[in-house]
């Protein structure tokens, strides 16, 4: 399979709004991340406006996992807009830290919280593809491909990816070059070749935005 069958190809049966709503939602993602390496409060409004698009998407193409953790990162955009307003000095940038222990074991916590929840939203997925209808439905995993097992390990990380960048914790960038790597082939997978460079040009950022936040975190320790 040549990159033509692999990011070309699936668009041509795609129209021409769900071409620009894909290429939308992942400028804004990716402005999102470069706001949150620049520790800038825009990461959230951005970022609203790119799980918002997202949750549209991923829900037609049965990515059930990310596209709840995309509903999650719109709440969580309000969450952490309003806290990262509330801690900055200029209202636009912020301090960051690291994580606490007591803060690592609630993000544990939420890990294994996401993990039995998307899974048991995919044993009743056959009910929800056949609209909430028991008819000649089979509940059940024997449906999932290595992608949707996938989505359910990535929308976990990326859940507590998020909450520790609304806390301000630098290890947040962690969990992003983790899920963010994980998800390219994914996104390949399931015909989203937008999304998948997407997610190649947020790995790289992710990894910059690690090492930018711990490297202000040293600065301010020794001023």
């Amino acid at each position: 399979m040549n990159l033509y069958d692999l990011f070309v190809k699936p668009y041509e049966s795609y129209d021409f709004l769900q071409i620009m709503l894909e290429a939308s939602g992942a400028i804004f993602g990716t402005l999102s991340v470069y706001f949150s390496i620049k520790k800038n409060i825009w990461v959230y409004p951005t970022g609203i406006i790119s799980t918002l698009i997202y949750v549209y998407i991923l829900f037609n193409f049965g990515l059930l996992g990310d596209c709840l953790i995309n509903v999650y990162y719109s709440v969580m955009s309000v969450y952490g807009w309003i806290l990262w307003a509330k801690n900055s000095e200029d209202h636009v940038h912020v301090e960051v830290t690291w994580a606490t222990k007591k803060e690592w074991l609630y993000a544990v916590i939420l890990f294994i919280l996401s993990l039995v929840l998307v899974t048991a939203i995919y044993y009743y997925k056959p009910y929800i593809d056949n609209k909430f209808s028991m008819e000649s439905t089979s509940l059940g995993l024997y449906h999932l491909d290595w992608a949707n097992w996938m989505d359910i390990f990535t929308t976990s990380i990326f859940l507590v990816g998020m909450w520790f960048m609304a806390k301000q914790r630098i290890e947040n960038w962690i969990f992003w070059i983790i899920g963010d790597f994980i998800c390219m082939p994914m996104m390949i997978f399931k015909g989203l070749g937008i999304t998948s460079v997407q997610y190649l040009v947020f790995t790289i950022m992710a990894i910059l935005g690690y090492l930018s936040w711990k490297k202000s975190f040293k600065e301010k320790k020794v001023q």
